[in-house]
């Protein structure tokens, strides 16, 4: 199924390269997404979620074109940046219904423990139990 991504074109240093940047990448995610929905009600936190994801499909493509600018010479310094990603894309990564890439398929997962994060229960602290400094 990803046998024609472009991650078969890197080197294996590369290819290890581009999973630890996927890695930290998707990390950031997830932490940004726990800071942002911590002590907001359900209600709240989903629409948070999203627009956290949808945020990160946006603007990852430029951190990955920086890491390409890394392994590749002659790439030119620029914004690869476009117009925020339409709801039909936004569908299609969390469906997996888009693109048969690894890439595509990744951002779905990642969009999926992304809700996970911003659904999770969280524990309110006891007023009893709290201590007094």
């Amino acid at each position: 199924m990803y046998d024609a991504d472009s991650i078969h074109t890197l080197t294996t240093l590369e290819q290890i390269g581009l999973v630890a940047v996927s890695a930290l990448f998707a990390l950031l995610a997830l932490g940004f997404t726990w800071v942002l929905v911590q002590r907001r009600p359900l209600i709240i936190r989903v629409p948070v979620w999203l627009v956290a994801f949808i945020t990160f499909v946006w603007a990852s493509p430029q951190g990955y074109y920086t890491y390409y600018r890394m392994i590749f010479d002659n790439l030119p310094a620029q914004s690869v940046i476009q117009a925020p990603p339409p709801p039909e894309e936004i569908v299609a990564l969390l469906t997996f219904t888009g693109p048969e890439s690894l890439a595509a398929h990744s951002v779905g997962v990642l969009g999926w423990l992304m809700f996970v994060v911003a659904v999770w229960p969280q524990r309110r602290k006891n007023a009893a139990t709290q201590r007094i400094d």
